[in-house]
């Protein structure tokens, strides 16, 4: 197949697309600016199987009023750029894939796909508005799925990448209170599954994509200690969290309960379905690098 990905040089990017090369695919980088002619998208995606749509601006940090805003143009833009392109192709893309969140939904509630307690923040906000835009792609040339990651875990980037040094050092603790629940999965999950939604015809519309079972932020800092061999005493309060990251402390602090459904019901089989599978693998790869 011949696979664009737009956001091709990020942590997810660069997986699927060592992942589709591997397997004989023909994949193409695609960077969109505010000034990229829409003549020159229609050139990469006419005759183009299959589009992944990963842009967007790394959504950990403190939220200023003008990184808000990169947040939003850097999803919105692009996203509207590729669905008025494909609109304009003879023959498009018969399979967009466009990134989203489990920020969309509320902090109350267990969620599938079903789920229509949404989140009343920026971030709920923003993904609803990623959504539309990204579902306006949808016609009778291409099927459109929306895929809400959880939080993507992997040794060599990612959450990963900040989580393991505080921990290595006995630095590690639970953040807040610890009980608010995490979604996540693990990056070599994420590929198989963008690949497996590809492959699958019958999916469109909105797909979870994390791990079968979720954890609490207390469950995790005791897995990793247990796993690191570590102490996990240095918990840090959500005073001193909303502190460093403003607003943007929700993504840490918020409690997202979400569970992969339609994968599951589909025949999607999770290589680390737990967090502690993950972790080891985590830590064995790191283990691996260590001695080359």
């Amino acid at each position: 197949m011949k696979i664009v990905i737009c956001g091709i040089s990020g942590f997810v990017g660069s997986a699927l697309q060592h992942h589709f090369e591997e397997r004989g695919d023909e994949v193409i980088g695609l960077r969109i600016r505010l000034s990229t002619p829409i003549e020159e998208v229609n050139d990469v995606l006419e005759n183009t199987d299959v589009l992944i749509n990963l842009a967007g601006a790394n959504i950990s940090g403190r939220w200023s009023k003008p990184y808000k805003d990169i947040l939003s143009q850097s999803r919105l833009d692009t996203t509207n750029k590729l669905v008025e392109s494909m609109a304009q192709c003879s023959n498009p893309p018969h399979t967009l894939l466009n990134a989203s969140a489990v920020g969309i939904y509320d902090n109350y509630h267990q969620h599938d796909e079903h789920s229509r307690h949404y989140g009343n923040d920026f971030l709920a906000s923003l993904v609803r508005a990623w959504e539309n835009a990204a579902l306006r792609g949808q016609s009778d040339q291409t099927r459109v799925c929306v895929m809400r990651f959880g939080v993507i875990y992997a040794y060599g980037g990612g959450a990963m990448e900040k989580m393991l040094p505080p921990f290595r050092f006995g630095l590690g603790g639970k953040m807040g209170d610890g009980f608010q629940m995490i979604s996540w999965i693990h990056l070599e999950d994420l590929v198989r599954a963008c690949a497996y939604l590809i492959d699958s015809e019958a999916i469109e519309g909105i797909v979870n994509l994390t791990s079968p079972e979720p954890i609490s932020n207390l469950g995790q800092t005791k897995s990793m200690g247990r796993i690191l061999k570590r102490p996990t005493f240095f918990d840090l309060p959500v005073w001193f969290v909303k502190l460093v990251f403003g607003e943007g402390s929700t993504v840490m602090l918020d409690s997202k309960e979400v569970y992969p459904r339609l994968l599951m019901k589909e025949g999607f089989t999770f290589r680390y379905p737990t967090f502690d599978s993950a972790m080891e693998q985590i830590v064995h790869a790191q283990g691996q690098e260590a001695l080359r």
